[in-house]
């Protein structure tokens, strides 16, 4: 494999790494549920599994399925087909998400903040899609490439709140109470200015181009 290639992997790699974190998760809330054991903490899922197995299927599929479009390589072919398929899945991510915010009981250690922001990221999620949708039916591929990679990293929040606890914990200690919902709600506002800069990354590009001459040379 080239380096070109390798780079192009990069971004992919890193995104299904990232990913490997709530899977892990998701397969001990499953592994949970199956033994079928009641417990404070499982509760809520044991009376009501559905939405949580909905949404445990469809973040996986749509976390790993979206970081292959996010090289060239495989994107190219496959682009369209893949996106009809994650699309639905990563809608049906976002509102189970967003019904178990609202109909669950909290656990401990959680409050109206955190579901307050759960419900903002959830909601943000589904808008982006569904906004990203329309772009590409208007076949404004820029607004397309935006509203998908936007929504992309909001649905990525959970693994990036792993990474930023996991780091919390040797510098301060455990996250508890009102210092872990402030971790997890910076950890949506790292992967909101994340997809920020990737969509303006372009524009950057071309402005270099444009200030080195080599925009006007190849025109």
């Amino acid at each position: 494999m080239t380096s070109t290639r390798r780079a192009a992997w990069l971004v992919p790699t890193a995104l299904i790494a990232l990913t490997l974190i709530p899977m892990a998760g998701g397969a001990l809330r499953l592994t949970d549920l199956a033994a079928g054991e009641v417990t404070p903490e499982n509760a809520r899922f044991v009376a009501a599994p559905v939405p949580v197995l909905l949404h445990i299927f469809s973040a996986v599929l749509y976390c790993l399925g979206g970081a292959f479009q996010f090289t060239s390589t495989f994107r190219r072919p496959t682009h369209r087909r893949l996106g009809r398929l994650l699309v639905p899945a990563g809608l049906l991510m976002a509102l189970t998400g967003l019904w178990m915010t609202l109909f669950y009981p909290y656990p401990e250690g959680d409050g109206d903040l955190l579901a307050a922001f759960r419900l903002v990221a959830g909601s943000t999620t589904a808008l982006a899609f569904v906004l990203g949708v329309l772009a590409i039916r208007r076949r404004d591929i820029a607004r397309h490439r935006a509203w998908m990679i936007r929504g992309y990293a909001l649905a990525q929040g959970a693994g990036t709140q792993a990474l930023v606890t996991i780091a919390w914990l040797p510098l301060v200690g455990p996250a508890t109470g009102l210092t872990r919902t402030l971790l997890l709600g910076v950890a949506w506002v790292i992967n909101a200015a994340a997809a920020e800069w990737l969509i303006r990354e372009p524009h950057r590009r071309r402005r270099a181009l444009y200030r080195s001459g080599r925009l006007e040379r190849t025109a």
